[in-house]
């Protein structure tokens, strides 16, 4: 082999090294680009940086920075993106609690406006009984007596507007039957028509059934039911059982 042959192969291996040197710091440069603060990395990077040629070593520390500026780019992407898909879930989150604190709301509403509801019917059940106790407490009572027996029946004719007094009817149920409200004719002219007189004011049943006042016993034996019907009677035939003297 010659010597001019030789020292090309010589050449050749100087570079291949060369070329080796320089992708060994070129990946070392990228490395500790991305790791700040290891000083020991560096200082050897730069041992290893020394032992090659400067121009080489320039072109590759400038190729390593351009390297990690973009892998430093895209790990920012990928932060932000990272960040971006964080704050959306996180709205979602807000989102979904909000829905189910209104849900929740939505329904102690509900549950309150039943109870509220439930309350007043309560309520307006207690009102109307405690009212109708206190009709019941103011309601008079009647002896059951001729005496009580007029002013049962004055009390129903002044509520039905049908005019008359106490002393008007004491008078006549005293003339018709002398206060026995079982008293029968048996003998007039109504007894022999089969319509005879009956009660403490001595109402056929005729005159009975035609006025006889809605809500008293349909009864003519009936004490108050009998008194209230005759003046109702005497009320539209003579104007008042105040004016009837006699047999009516």
């Amino acid at each position: 082999m010659t010597a001019s042959s030789t020292t090309g192969n010589r050449l050749k291996k100087s570079h291949k090294l060369s070329i080796a040197g320089v992708t060994a710091v070129a990946a070392a440069a990228v490395s500790f680009s991305l790791i700040p603060g290891n000083a020991s990395a560096e200082s050897k990077s730069k041992d290893v940086a020394a032992s090659v040629s400067t121009a080489p070593v320039a072109w590759n520390i400038a190729n390593g920075s351009g390297q990690a500026a973009a892998v430093h780019e895209s790990l920012t992407k990928q932060n932000n993106i990272a960040d971006r898909v964080a704050e959306i879930h996180a709205k979602q989150g807000s989102a979904a609690t909000v829905k189910a604190d209104a849900k929740d709301k939505t329904a102690a509403e509900k549950k309150a406006d039943a109870k509220a509801k439930a309350s007043a019917k309560a309520k307006k059940r207690a009102a109307e009984k405690a009212k109708a106790n206190r009709s019941a407490d103011r309601k008079p009572t009647y002896a059951n007596n001729l005496n009580g027996w007029i002013k049962e029946a004055l009390s129903i004719m002044k509520k039905e507007k049908i005019p008359g007094t106490y002393e008007g009817l004491h008078r006549n149920i005293i003339r018709e039957s002398s206060g026995d409200p079982r008293a029968i004719n048996n003998w007039d002219i109504n007894a022999k028509n089969g319509v005879p007189s009956i009660g403490l004011l001595q109402v056929i049943k005729p005159t009975f059934d035609t006025y006889h006042v809605k809500g008293t016993p349909h009864s003519q034996y009936h004490p108050v039911a009998n008194i209230v019907a005759a003046a109702n009677y005497a009320a539209d035939r003579y104007g008042s059982i105040d004016n009837v003297d006699s047999a009516y």
